[in-house]
Parts: structure tokens; C-alpha cells; sequence
């Protein structure tokens, strides 16, 4: 059995919210044990939905260890660094001034591991704005997501975190790359990955447009936003009304899809180019609005997928898992976690299928982890005497699980 790709190597996870605490999940995913340190309070994703656990805590937090410790208190601090001392790798996403207060600056951490890979997920990297804080939905705003999605006029940000998980994909694409340095005798060297810097790398594409559009034009110019820089690229609604997203990049494409749903020649034809179909783009729209809502659903994706045309129906998130795609073999893991049981949709990797329980190539799960859950163990394994653990717990400098913690309130049945 071939052993996962991280599998030996322990992460400390010092995160809160989403950023640090995906990309300890990704090395999770990797075979990496992960511990996740919290405060007595324990990470707010503990307590976002009806006061117990949300999505992204069961998502995000299975495989994991959790140590509780109170890192204001100086014996909760020497404890962590105890515990510091046996990774490979510290992922947090600290404001910078708390990281300074705290002692969790890289060189503080150098002195406590030299071998330890440092990662910091802040705000924003080096620069006038160092210490600023910033969040997913300033990322959006400040690198020109937010500014073109408006709901009712107004600047809204996207819904998801794709920031906060990107700037986590980031991070462990850095840490793996000091990782190589090291294993080749180079000096490992810290990732530092700002929210800012990476909507900045996320945009670029659009970025760039805009200047090439004000240097052959001599103006600023946009494209329309989205797809719909590429005519007949979006949603479109059936006969039955459910929604239609159509592939539409290339002018095969748009061939295969007139014979497809047998539109006019002479028409196809006019509109044959792209150059032709965005100066027509109004034209464009109409024509493929009037021949997908002409047809029921189905009819219509069987004359797409005849004609291999790429189109998927619009899903709403409670259906998603039902597609028979969601549930081939790696797709899916089965979480269960107080009594109720979660599919949760795996990192995306070869042999994934293969693993089970521990099969394959050995990545296994564990349940959410309670807080503090695996305080003692890991403190102890650490070299902390049990008996100071014990003062430690009983001094308020370190926690232990405690039943009914983070319970979810009861639900009120209607009548």
C-alpha cells in the first residue's frame, strides 16, 4: 500500500473562520495529521448555526485533532510552543497585531522549531497596508470582484468564501513547496499569503483586459460581465421551466448547437464567428432564449449531449448530491458526527475512491473533533507532564471536552 503524500507530517492549525482552516483541511485530505488549536471559546464555526456547528466547521474540521488553550495565558503559550515543537508545519490566519502580541511571528516560531515550515494567511502581504485587516468580502470589493455583482444596485459580495479558500489553496501550495526545499537541503522558507494579493492573482485575466483594452483603444473598456462576453454563454430557461446553463466558447459550438436544436442555415450562417456573434450579441441572445425554451428539459439535453454540446441543469444546492456523478466512488466521504450522518465531497485526487476507511492508499477520517477534545493526548505526547496538564485545565490555561458543549438548539415544530 502506497502511503499518502503527507502522511507522517503534523500540522498545527492556529485559524479561525475559513482560510487557515482550509488549508489544514487540504493536508488533511493529503494524509497530514492535523492538529487545530482554539481558544476557550473555540473557533466561531463552532457556533453559527442555531449555537452548535455549521457547514463549514463538519466540512472542513473532520480529520482533525482539537487542542484547547488559552494563548494569553503564559502557560497556555508554553504548552503551544511544547506542542509547536513537534511539526512540520503552522498554518494561521491571525491579524498581524495579534500574531505580534501573541508571539507567533515566524521568527518567534523559528525559535521554538527551526526546522518548521511557517505559514501565515493574512490581509494583505507586505506593503503600506501590512496591518490592515481584511476579510473575504474586502478581497472582493477591493480587487473589482464586488463592484460588477450587484444585487438591487447595490456592491454585494459572491456568497461563497472563494477567496478565503483560495488564499488556503495558496498557502498549502507554499508549504508543500518549502516542504521540497527542504527534503533537496535548502532551507525551508515561510509563505506569507495575503486575502488582497490573492484576489489581485484571482483577477488578473480581467486586469490585464482592461489595460489592453485602453492601449488599443485608447479608452477603458470592459467586456460584459461573465459569460456574457460570449453570446448564447448562461442560463436559459425550458418549456418546463427549469434552468438550462449552456457551454458556448467556440464557434463549433455555436455550429453544433444550431443542427442541434435545427435552426435556419442562412441564419447560422450570419453568425458563424465570434467577431460576428458579439456585434449581434442582442440577435444572439433571442435566437438560443427562443430555441431552448421552445423544448421541454429533456428533449433539449438529449439533443445537446447527441450533439455534444456542453449544457448541465441549474441546481439548487438540496439536489446537487443527487447527480449520479456526485456519488461515483471518491466523490463522497461519510462523515458521521452526534448521530447524524454527512456526505461530504472529497478533495479532488486520483485515488481517492480507493481509500474507504483506511484503504487505498490509507487516508482515513475522523469525526469533527469536540473542543479540546484531544487536549491531554496530544499535550502529553508533546512532553507536558500530566500533572501539569491537569494545573493547566484546572487554571483556565487549557480545556478539555466538555458534554453539551456547542449544543445546536432544539428545533420548534410547527403546528
Amino acid at each position: 500500500m502506497t502511503p499518502p503524500p503527507l502522511a507522517g507530517r503534523r500540522i498545527v492549525e492556529l485559524g479561525t473562520m475559513l482560510a487557515a482552516p482550509f488549508a489544514a483541511h487540504l493536508m488533511s485530505q493529503l494524509g497530514a495529521e492535523v492538529i487545530k488549536v482554539e481558544p476557550p471559546r473555540g473557533d466561531p464555526t463552532r457556533s453559527l448555526v442555531r449555537g452548535g456547528p455549521s457547514g463549514t466547521f463538519i466540512a472542513y474540521s473532520h480529520g482533525k485533532k482539537s487542542v484547547c488553550l488559552d494563548l494569553g495565558d503564559p502557560a497556555g503559550r508554553e504548552a503551544f510552543g511544547r506542542l509547536l515543537a513537534t511539526a512540520d508545519a503552522f498554518v494561521h490566519n491571525l491579524a498581524p497585531k495579534a500574531a505580534r502580541k501573541l508571539r507567533l511571528t515566524r521568527e518567534d516560531c523559528a525559535a521554538l522549531n527551526p526546522r518548521l515550515v511557517y505559514c501565515h494567511i493574512r490581509g494583505y502581504a507586505h506593503g503600506p497596508q501590512a496591518d490592515d485587516l481584511a476579510s473575504n468580502p474586502v478581497a472582493e470589493a477591493s480587487t473589482g470582484v464586488m463592484e460588477a455583482n450587484r444585487v438591487d444596485g447595490r456592491p454585494s459580495r459572491l456568497g461563497p468564501s472563494y477567496h478565503d479558500q483560495f488564499a488556503g489553496a495558496y498557502a498549502v501550495i507554499g508549504i508543500l513547496a518549502s516542504m521540497l526545499q527542504a527534503a533537496q537541503g535548502r532551507p525551508a522558507q515561510p509563505v506569507e499569503i495575503g486575502l488582497y494579493e490573492t484576489g489581485l492573482h484571482v483577477a488578473s485575466r480581467d486586469l490585464v483586459g482592461v489595460q489592453l483594452k485602453q492601449q488599443l483603444l485608447g479608452r477603458p473598456e470592459r467586456e460584459p460581465h461573465g459569460e456574457f462576453s460570449m453570446p448564447g454563454y448562461g442560463a436559459y430557461l425550458t418549456a418546463d421551466e427549469r434552468w438550462l446553463y449552456l457551454l458556448m466558447l467556440t464557434d463549433a459550438h455555436w455550429a453544433r448547437f444550431c443542427r442541434a436544436m435545427d435552426l435556419p442555415e442562412a441564419g447560422v450562417a450570419a453568425l458563424a464567428t465570434l467577431r460576428d456573434r458579439k456585434k449581434a450579441r442582442d440577435r444572439v441572445e433571442a435566437v438560443v432564449r427562443a430555441a431552448i425554451a421552445a423544448h421541454t428539459f429533456d428533449d433539449v439535453v438529449a439533443r445537446l449531449k447527441a450533439a455534444d454540446v456542453g449544457c448541465t441543469e441549474v441546481l439548487p444546492l438540496e439536489r446537487v448530491l443527487e447527480a449520479p456523478q456526485a456519488h461515483q466512488p471518491g466523490k463522497l466521504r461519510g462523515v458521521h458526527y452526534r448521530g447524524l450522518a454527512f456526505e461530504v465531497p472529497e478533495f479532488p485526487r486520483l485515488h481517492a475512491a480507493a481509500d474507504g476507511n483506511g484503504g487505498g492508499d490509507g487516508i482515513a477520517t475522523l469525526p469533527p473533533p469536540e473542543l479540546g477534545e484531544h487536549t491531554l493526548e496530544l499535550l502529553q505526547a508533546a512532553g507536558v507532564p500530566r500533572e501539569a496538564c491537569d494545573a493547566l485545565v484546572a487554571a483556565g490555561a487549557a480545556a478539555t471536552a466538555r458534554p453539551g458543549d456547542f449544543a445546536w438548539a432544539p428545533v420548534r415544530q410547527v403546528a
